[in-house]
């Protein structure tokens, strides 16, 4: 029996740009010729790789539209000289001249997540996206049509000798469109993927494709993007699953890479990157998405309040990893209740790093605030409002100095502290991008000594270990701890888990084992706090519901359960 055809194919984990419609093009194209030199027949690009994902309202704009048909063509024509190779490319198609989803008129021409195939200059088949997601982060329904809904079928097609069939990412999550391309004569599953990361995302991910692959017993190619847009951030770990699901190549997390597999009827082949602990998984993400929103939007740098405490110190590592020592500029603001060791250890740690440092005192501009609001508070005790005034000075001085250099502010406020309003609007709130805004405090810890325990470049332990063993505080008032205003952080961040990530009940988290009193006390500050949250800058996402897109709560409710 002679033996079946075998085809080299290349995953290509990219890292593109929302709407750099001319630098996605060159990558893909760049991607594609570095696969060809090595013998591949077909290279898959992920979902929207020509755009960039999410697009979300550039959508609606027909300029935008024609220009992604325009870099689709011109993606053709520049991959016309490789005889025989095939690129699938992902990007936004419309059927027809207006593609207005606006409208509910179904005579009027749509649009849709797409998938054509390139061959020696021409687009030979286009498939159409069939199961739309509308949860999490995801809001596909409100620019796009299923291509179920518009007539449009399974697309099989041939490369050297080998059937191939294609979907895209949430398709691949149900049964009926993987069974319609097995039934269309596909031999192997090709699926094009842009899946925003959140903790343990990599394991369920593989698992599920794996279910799909076993079902149609057909293996399974997942090509993913990998980089942080906005406040998600893509990983990467393209894999392929035989037919039996289990994982025979994968990528590595968190940068670009070019997988390359041999590909038969019924045998599959390529090398295997393992997935780093959760941990490294969490930095990786974090890093990325600072390195890219930073990167993308054209800012020279990065400015951090250096405060001695985890939060800050935490955020410095990140920001030096993903930036450079060279591109963060850290500055220390003590006020009349920053104790010494807080300033030792700032300057300690960016010393360690190689950043800039600088002190500027708030006391006298905290002592001109209340000389000026004396008469105002004339017999009234201090109170949080004097603490906030702290928190002000020094997210005004910050916009100051990013507003004279450009560099942006990078915010310090953690999770646990977003979810119970333990932050100060137009103070720590104040700057351009979040970086822990969904990093619990327990997780923070973690990170801080996970990353002591790499090698750093040499540095070793790049955060003091003071920092880690005093207990947090915002010193904004004598002898302060963040534990006299909340519950123990093991406590907090399980009860913010279940009740804001998981969605469980009050009764169900005390049925658990936790004191009413603090579950109430939690999910109160959580519900009463939303109006903050929705002035808090954009941050990056790393669970499975972040504040932010995944969170739509009204401000004005009275629902308590």
């Amino acid at each position: 029996m002679p033996p079946k055809p075998t085809v080299k194919v290349a995953l290509a984990q990219i890292n593109p740009t929302v709407g750099d419609l001319a630098g996605n093009a060159a990558k893909i194209v760049e991607f594609a010729r570095r696969a060809h030199v090595q013998g591949a027949l077909l290279v898959i690009t992920p979902e929207l790789s020509l755009c960039g994902y999410p697009p979300e309202d550039l959508l609606l704009r027909p300029a935008f539209m024609q220009a992604c048909e325009d870099a689709l063509a011109d993606c053709a024509k520049a991959l016309a000289d490789l005889p025989g190779l095939h690129v699938v490319v992902g990007h936004p198609h419309q059927w027809g001249d207006r593609g207005d989803v606006r409208t509910k008129s179904h005579a009027v021409p749509v649009r849709h997540n797409a998938a054509s195939v390139l061959s020696e200059g021409r687009v030979i088949a286009t498939y159409c996206k069939r199961e739309l997601p509308n949860y999490q982060v995801f809001d596909e329904r409100r620019y796009f049509a299923s291509g179920r809904d518009a007539g449009r079928g399974a697309v099989v097609f041939g490369v050297g000798g080998v059937r191939f069939g294609l979907a895209i990412c949430e398709d691949a999550w149900f049964d009926e469109p993987a069974r319609s391309a097995q039934a269309a004569g596909a031999q192997v599953l090709c699926v094009l993927n842009a899946s925003p990361y959140h903790l343990g995302k990599v394991d369920e991910r593989e698992a599920r494709m794996g279910e799909r692959a076993r079902d149609v017993g057909l293996p399974l190619l997942y090509a993913h993007l990998c980089g942080g847009q906005d406040e998600v951030v893509f990983d990467g770990a393209s894999f392929a699953v035989d037919a039996d699901g289990r994982v025979v190549a994968r990528a590595a997390m968190f940068e670009e890479a070019l997988l390359m597999l041999e590909v038969s009827a019924d045998a599959l082949s390529g090398e295997i990157t393992e997935v780093p602990c959760l941990e490294a998984q969490a930095w990786g993400a974090l890093v990325t998405g600072v390195r890219d929103y930073i990167g993308k939007n054209g800012f020279p740098g990065a400015l951090i309040g250096l405060s001695g405490g985890v939060d800050s110190a935490l955020v410095l590592a990140v920001a030096v990893d993903a930036l450079g020592a060279g591109k963060v500029r850290t500055v220390m603001m003590p006020s009349p209740y920053t104790a010494d060791i807080s300033w030792i250890d700032a300057r300690d740690m960016a010393d360690r790093l190689g950043v800039r440092y600088d002190e500027i005192s708030i006391a006298p501009m905290f002592d001109a605030f209340k000389q000026g609001l004396a008469a105002e508070f004339t017999g009234l005790p201090e109170d949080t409002t004097e603490e906030n005034i702290q928190a002000r000075i020094r997210g005004t001085l910050l916009m100051a100095l990013s507003n004279k250099f450009g560099s942006i502010v990078l915010t310090t406020g953690n999770k646990s502290e977003m979810a119970t309003g333990y932050c100060t609007l137009y103070g720590d709130m104040a700057g351009g991008f979040a970086v822990i805004k969904d990093v619990a405090k327990t997780l923070v810890y973690r990170l801080c000594h996970w990353k002591n325990a790499q090698p750093n470049g040499g540095l070793g332990e790049v955060i003091p270990m003071r920092i880690l063993s005093r207990a947090p505080s915002a010193e904004l008032r004598p002898d302060q701890k963040d534990q006299d205003s909340l519950p123990e952080y093991s406590v907090l961040d399980e009860v913010v888990e279940r009740y804001m990530e998981n969605d469980q009940s009050i009764d169900s988290i005390v049925a658990a084992g936790f004191e009413r009193a603090d579950v109430e006390r939690v999910t109160r500050l959580i519900k009463i706090n939303e109006y903050k949250r929705r002035q808090a800058p954009v941050g990056i996402r790393i669970t499975h519901r972040a504040f932010g897109r995944d969170w739509r709560y009204p401000i004005t409710s009275k629902f308590r359960a």
